[in-house]
């Protein structure tokens, strides 16, 4: 039938290689941190809070992750048009608080396609990005 689409997506496999690889970075650093991998449509596939891990960090990791598959754009990317007069001043109010414009969400693209969202938080915001940018790494075949 020619009326459907398909689309690729994250499967567990990937997501958990893709958890495992940010929380790996996270024992690095000696960071607990809530890690979140959701699909392109912003659900959740896997999540975890790390041992020690703030309460509020994996909630904020999973927003993180679905924001960014929600505007196929990493999370810190918001920070400069979502202030007070700016163009999308606002946004982080909308669909409940869910959008999260701090570092550490990523959209995971295979070959140009967006295909999921990693969250991480519970440190700085560069760490987060750190933690999220080495869950990417779990695209690479070894």
């Amino acid at each position: 039938m020619t009326d459907l689409l398909t689309e690729a997506t994250v499967s567990l496999d990937l997501a958990r290689r893709i958890a495992a690889a940010a929380e790996a970075e996270a024992r690095r650093l000696d960071k607990a941190m809530g890690v979140a991998v959701v699909d392109r449509g912003g659900q959740i596939i896997v999540a975890s809070r790390m041992d020690g891990a703030s309460p509020v960090a994996l909630q904020l990791a999973i927003d993180k992750a679905f924001t960014a598959a929600a505007f196929n754009a990493p999370t810190d990317a918001w920070g400069e048009v979502t202030k007070p007069g700016a163009a999308d001043w606002g946004l982080t109010s909308a669909l409940g608080g869910r959008i999260v414009i701090l570092a550490g969400g990523l959209p995971i693209r295979v070959d140009g396609q967006l295909v999921g969202a990693l969250g991480v938080s519970g440190a700085a915001p560069s760490v987060d990005l750190a933690c999220a940018q080495a869950g990417l790494t779990a695209l690479t075949p070894k």
